[in-house]
This record gives C-alpha cells, structure tokens and sequence, in this order.
C-alpha cells in the first residue's frame, strides 16, 4: 500500500488509506471489510488484480456501496495490473500516467458541476 499511496499523491490525488499504507499495516494490500471503503466515501475507486478484469458492475452490485461517491458518480476505473502492480519503469510511465488522467478527468468533472 505504501507505494499505491506514494503514486495515487504524485497524481494529483489524496489516498484515503494514507495512514493504513505506513508501518505494519503496509504489508496488507487486501481491504476486507466493506465498511472500511464506505466509511473514508471515495471519491475514485481504481481496481487492479492480477490475472482478473476489474468488474464494476460488482463494486456497484455490493450492499451499501451505492452511498460511495464513487459508486454514485460512476467514478470506477481500472488499470491493468502490468501498467500499476508490476515492477518495473510502466508502474512509472504508464501507471501513473493512467492515475493523472483518471484525477484530471475527476477534477474537471466536478468543476463543470
């Protein structure tokens, strides 16, 4: 989580798992609960899993999620798992690139409400 925190900031975003990324917590990359992604409301979600599509449609089918500005807003992305978790200069290159878009895209759009 560390180094998803450090690229979701360098892209312009604000990590609602910041705190979780840092100390022992970092070695937990998986989110359990579901409560722990409706209490911090994100305003973006972006899935990536190795070998798995990112399915939307599940994030919205999932009880309460519908309360998630995310899920709201229709504000759900993925970036392959080659691009952001694969080790290597595309986590850089094409990751972060991929994560500024998604942010600038989220930024005007709020702006134009």
């Amino acid at each position: 989580l560390g180094w998803a925190s450090e690229r979701v900031e360098a892209a312009g975003g604000a990590d609602c798992y910041a705190e979780e990324s840092r100390g022992r917590a970092q070695r937990v990359s998986i989110i359990t609960d579901p409560a722990d992604v409706i209490r911090p409301e994100p305003d973006i979600i972006v899935g990536s899993w190795c070998g798995k599509k990112f399915r939307s449609e599940q994030v919205r089918a999932r009880p309460g999620w519908d309360a998630v500005p995310a899920v709201r807003d229709n504000q759900l992305y993925e970036i392959k798992s080659a691009d952001i978790l694969s080790p290597g200069p595309s986590a850089i290159t094409e990751g972060l690139a991929q994560l500024e878009r998604i942010v600038m895209y989220w930024v005007l759009a709020r702006d134009e409400n």
